[in-house]
């Protein structure tokens, strides 16, 4: 494409003039960002903004509005740009002023809950794209259960070449074209510009191509030509795939020297080069300054909004669906979940039946799943192993969206941003699964929804060395720390079905973080016997075996448990009292008063048992504590075998209490 210059002709070319001088000005007051992504896409964003977006911005969180992600999320000036253009109450020119600046709304990417219209935080690349493709799929789902007069809306998505680049954006195409999901469109900055230089440094994929062999409608426009653009978005959204517009454009575009070069990518333009483009462009207005034309310009479109959100309004009102609806989007209801998994605990403290936590998984998702009605199901290519399918769920089918279970393939990661997107769309309660050894490939989504805030359920199974014969390439022995240490995040390892389904429980009901079931494959003892009506889990940890004054205390998660349950015997027998802990979730046993804790855990010593690494117990155990656990990688061979091999068993256990002692 010719580098060239445009002086402006009508509104529309003075309204995406504003996002570029916006998107200079800030950058440049910060002295850090990404102008040159917000210049070059001004056009696109401006005709998919002022011709076909329906947002409110007095009312951000509309359940039928349109949704727009900027997966490119380093051009997040573009957003801030126009958010504030739009009129958003939280977005006025102060905030602009603040870009990149401690305690501003402004942060140096899209942070979800920081700010109103930020419907996804981005920035790792193939996140937004990815996470877009779960909301455009819950467009579709809830769609099939409310109609058209409550659900009926598009997901657009500005991506970048990075974006396009990581591997997940594969799982993600992959997967929207399977479902035919034609509510989202995908607009791509095709620039050819990376940090480095051209694109030609690091890869010839014709990626126009590669969606189009994903089943998606692909076509490519000048992306400085409004009226091709508006035409591409026009008959995207006629089609039934969904549609990739590839819209070729100048990174920095109106910057004389600087425009189409790496080198306006991720810096400031300069005093002399801002002054130069504001010539070029036709823009005499000082830095921060929008003329009355160009503000009236925006809030039309805002005002097209509010009348499509009140129109809605008055759908709902008369919908015979309207209380449903409401409540798909409010909160569980605890009390009915409650009473349903306390019922259940009794039955299963009398039965005490012996199971593999991740079957136990399966037992209580027939009671969250009978009981809260807009739960949505998953598992990467793994159902028959992760237990995460119960009776009565239907699969999601491409064009047939009125099932509750998903199908997710080998797309570990695209699952977890997709479940992110599920979530984020509001109406559903998404939980998915893989094994624990493939957290690793779900993290960067993960991160994110702990990051947001967003309780997505992660049912992660085969959860230690205990799988036995698929070796160590399958036994995360370091994974379950690591998930410990991501802020915002619950991890919980029941050691039995009881446990499992306190654990549920609490995921389910979780409003403001993730949770992540770490659960077995080998069948383990009802070690609560006796029932209570509170939900012990919720404590994070509990006195499970009191004898009284102690002598050491075993502290144990998951299948352990059942280890220092007869360690206690067999140090009983020796007159030795052993109190045992079991610790289903460190992060709520943090949260608890500090003399609750120490009189769970005690002044005696104290022993760790997990068949997994010891960092990360320093909540529980002191330096002079033990441990019994693993040190390294596991192996291949039966899971009896293998936790005789490496020294995790009731007799090691009593042999280092009695050393400790």
């Amino acid at each position: 494409m010719t580098i060239q210059q445009a002086i402006p002709t009508t509104t529309e070319d003075l309204m995406a003039n504003a996002i570029r001088a916006l998107a200079m000005d800030a950058v440049q007051a910060a002295n850090s960002g990404h102008p040159g992504a917000p210049m070059g896409m001004a056009d696109v964003a401006t005709v998919l903004f002022n011709r076909f977006m329906t947002v409110d911005p007095r009312d951000h969180s509309w359940p039928d509005r349109d949704r727009f992600v900027m997966s490119a999320g380093h051009g997040s000036m573009l957003v801030y740009a126009i958010n504030h253009l739009l009129g958003y109450d939280d977005m006025p020119i102060e905030q602009l002023k603040r870009f990149r600046q401690l305690g501003s709304r402004t942060a140096g990417h899209p942070e979800y809950g920081h700010a109103k219209g930020i419907e996804t935080t981005t920035g790792p690349l193939g996140q937004g794209i990815s996470t877009a493709v779960g909301m455009a799929l819950a467009e579709r789902m809830m769609n099939a259960r409310f109609g058209s007069d409550l659900v009926d809306h598009f997901t657009y998505v500005i991506a970048g070449d990075g974006c396009l680049m990581e591997g997940i954006s594969h799982e993600a195409i992959d997967l929207a074209g399977h479902l035919t999901l034609s509510r989202l469109i995908v607009l791509w900055d095709d620039n050819g510009i990376t940090i480095d230089g051209g694109t030609d440094l690091s890869t010839s994929t014709d990626q126009t191509a590669r969606f189009a062999a994903a089943g998606w409608h692909v076509v490519s426009v000048d992306g400085h030509d409004k009226e091709a653009v508006a035409a591409a978005i026009e008959t995207a959204r006629s089609d039934p795939r969904p549609s990739m517009i590839a819209c070729k454009t100048i990174i920095g575009y109106g910057a004389p020297t600087m425009q189409g070069s790496h080198s306006v990518h991720g810096s400031p333009l300069g005093p002399d080069e801002i002054a130069a483009t504001r010539e070029a462009l036709g823009w005499p207005h000082a830095p921060f300054e929008i003329p009355a034309e160009v503000r009236d310009g925006w809030r039309a479109v805002a005002a097209r909004g509010a009348s499509s959100r009140a129109a809605w309004s008055r759908r709902l009102f008369d919908s015979p669906n309207a209380d449903a609806f409401r409540a798909a989007h409010g909160p569980a209801d605890k009390a009915a979940l409650e009473a349903a998994i306390c019922a259940y605990k009794h039955r299963l403290s009398s039965d005490a039946p012996k199971l593999a936590t991740r079957k136990a998984s399966e037992m209580a998702l027939e009671v969250v799943n009978g009981t809260l009605p807009n739960t949505v199901g998953g598992s990467a290519d793994l159902t028959g192993s992760n237990n995460t399918r119960t009776k009565g769920q239907s699969p999601v089918k491409p064009v047939d969206y009125a099932g509750s279970y998903i199908h997710y393939g080998i797309r570990e990661h695209g699952m977890a941003a997709a479940m992110n997107g599920l979530a984020l769309h509001g109406g559903l309660k998404p939980y998915g699964g893989t094994f624990l050894a493939f957290a690793d490939y779900c993290r960067p989504a993960m991160r994110l929804s702990s990051l947001m805030g967003v309780p997505v359920v992660y049912v992660m199974t085969h959860d230690s060395i205990g799988l036995g014969e698929d070796g160590p390439t399958h036994q995360p022995v370091e994974t379950i720390a690591s998930l410990r240490a991501m802020p915002n995040h619950l991890v919980f390892r029941p050691a039995d079905a009881v446990e499992t389904a306190e654990a549920w429980q609490i995921a389910m009901t979780e409003t403001r973080r993730p949770s992540t079931l770490a659960l077995s494959r080998q069948g383990l003892p009802t070690v609560r016997t006796r029932h209570t009506d509170a939900n012990l889990t919720a404590s994070g940890a509990y006195v499970l075996r009191d004898p009284g004054k102690r002598d050491v205390t075993l502290i144990a998660t998951g299948s352990e448990v059942e280890i220092a349950l007869d360690a206690a015997d067999l140090l009983e027998a020796e007159g030795i009292r052993a109190a045992v802990v079991s610790a289903p979730c460190f992060e709520l046993f943090a949260e608890a008063r500090p003399e609750t804790r120490a009189a769970v855990l005690g002044e005696a010593p104290r022993i760790g048992i997990e068949a997994a690494i010891r960092q990360g117990w320093d909540l529980m155990l002191r330096p002079e504590d033990g441990f019994v656990g693993m040190t390294g990688f596991g192996a291949s061979a039966p899971a009896r075998e293998l936790y005789r091999h490496f020294g995790i068993t009731a007799e090691a256990v009593a042999g280092l209490a009695k050393d400790l002692k």
